[in-house]
């Protein structure tokens, strides 16, 4: 029972997860430019080190679309991906604060040389503009406002974790 609501859950948080990847890519034309290119082509992360304490993750193979967005491949993930991404994922809590901090985590890439530049590419550009999304819901004054203090908030727990992650290296 548990493992087929994990899977669910797992499939869910995929699908939205796909869902803000492609209204970030739809919000930059030279990304779906950039992306358009490789129409058709499937990547494959792969968590290496996932500890076995944790439910399993769902498949998490992408292909790109001919409109230059992405698109879960579902639970049947192609045998054959273009790239292929391993991510060290052997301390789950480690990575998340290294993302909070704004550093990327350990990836080892192979696969097409051209599909992961351009991937890098919008790794290293793209973002997503959050009080943008914000002023269409309540108006720019109050979304320029609401994103400064969450800014300054964010910077706190940056520092925070940075702070923690050098202790508990140290350790």
């Amino acid at each position: 029972m548990f493992n087929g609501l994990n899977l669910m859950l797992g499939n869910a948080v995929i699908e939205r997860a796909t869902l803000l990847v492609n209204h970030v890519l739809g919000s930059e034309t030279v990304a779906m430019d950039r992306l358009r290119g490789h129409a058709g082509r499937c990547i494959q992360l792969q968590f290496d080190g996932w500890p076995s304490l944790l439910p399993p993750l769902p498949n998490t193979a992408f292909r790109v679309t001919p409109a230059g967005l992405v698109e879960w491949c579902g639970p049947d993930a192609p045998p054959d991906a273009d790239l292929r991404v391993l991510i060290d994922a052997s301390n789950p809590a480690l990575a998340m604060a290294q993302a909070l901090s704004g550093e990327r985590p350990k990836v080892d890439v192979a696969g097409d040389a051209a599909f992961a530049a351009d991937l890098n590419w919008l790794f290293d550009n793209l973002r997503w503009d959050v009080q943008d999304d914000l002023a269409r819901l309540v108006g720019q004054a109050p979304a320029r406002e609401m994103a400064r203090v969450a800014g300054g908030i964010a910077a706190g727990m940056r520092e925070a974790v940075r702070t923690l992650t050098g202790l508990a290296i140290r350790k």
